[in-house]
């Protein structure tokens, strides 16, 4: 679990996802994400069944990540957070690479789309480098998930799926997990 205080009013906390969780996480999957299934370079995840953090702030629930650790790299599926500007998304990145590189992974990765701008700069900000957009993916994940629509955030058409990257360096003194 992470904790970062956020001055005497605010405690924001990072932790897995409680058992008794789930229906929030499914029913906040279908509000943002039109379901359950995030789709990403031509796969079809059910993000319910993934490994998932949860953000609180103030002891409420504030954000979900769900990651998908495959070897050496770790994909971030989705990442939500209910209260903008107030790190909860960065705890829930820190709270995925930290449990990527304990499983050894040596890349944390994920999928956007080319009309999610706000996502984009987060994620660079972050740290993140932009390695490869892939023209047109957007049609092919239509066909594994049709609610997708073809007009996104700010009007923008949703065609491309934006691939980005973060090395997990080893840890200072001491070799890598899994190596």
């Amino acid at each position: 679990m992470t904790s970062i205080d956020r001055g005497a009013a605010r405690s924001l906390t990072v932790r897995p996802l409680a058992a008794d969780e789930h229906a929030w996480v499914r029913d906040l999957f279908v509000e943002r994400w039109g379901g359950v299934v995030s789709v990403s370079r031509g796969v079809a995840h059910d993000t319910t069944a993934l490994p998932t953090f949860v953000a609180d702030l103030d002891g409420r629930p504030a954000g979900v990540a769900t990651y998908r650790l495959d070897g050496r790299e770790c994909e971030l599926v989705t990442l939500d957070s209910l209260n903008e500007g107030v790190g909860v998304g960065t705890a829930l990145v820190d709270a995925v690479a930290r449990a990527a590189r304990e499983a050894g992974a040596v890349r944390l990765w994920l999928i956007t789309t080319n009309d999610n701008l706000r996502a984009l700069r987060f994620y660079q900000r972050y740290g993140f480098d932009l390695v490869a957009v892939h023209r047109d993916a957007v049609a092919r994940s239509r066909a594994l998930k049709p609610s997708i629509p073809e007009i996104g955030l700010d009007g923008i058409p949703l065609r491309h799926e934006l691939e980005l990257e973060l090395p997990l360096p080893r840890p200072a003194g001491g070799a890598h997990p899994g190596a």
